[in-house]
């Protein structure tokens, strides 16, 4: 079984920064490939939404409402990837996931992948 923890979570005032670390690990095996990493989002009563997503090869992708304030980056020897959070606003508040579509390891193949959540609150 193949699992993300997110971690780096919390309160933050407006204007502040946070980094979120997301880990991929498995129970059994070794991970070979992990395609594409993501986080997305979902604020109290919204849909989940995409925030930003990072390739094996180091291309990105980001919501327009983020581009300019995060960045995604990845470490792939240690199946890591992370999200630096600036000029934080009160709408960033929600509960951010670690996503990826696809985890290629030594015992199988494991498609949508989700983390268990991290909680960033952006207030005074």
């Amino acid at each position: 079984q193949v699992q993300l923890v997110e971690s780096g979570g919390g309160l933050v005032q407006p204007g502040g920064s946070l980094r979120l670390s997301c880990v991929a690990s498995v129970a059994s095996g070794s991970i070979v490939r992990i395609n594409v990493m993501g986080w997305h989002r979902q604020a109290p009563g919204k849909e989940r939404e995409l925030v930003a997503v990072i390739t094996s090869g180091g291309s990105t992708n980001y919501a327009d409402s983020v581009k300019g304030r995060f960045t995604i980056s990845r470490d792939n020897a240690k199946n890591t990837v992370y999200l630096q959070m600036n000029s934080l606003k009160p709408e960033d508040t929600a509960v951010y996931y670690c996503n990826a579509p696809s985890i290629v390891t030594t015992t199988g193949t494991y498609v949508g992948v989700w983390g268990q959540g991290t909680l960033v609150t952006v207030s005074s």
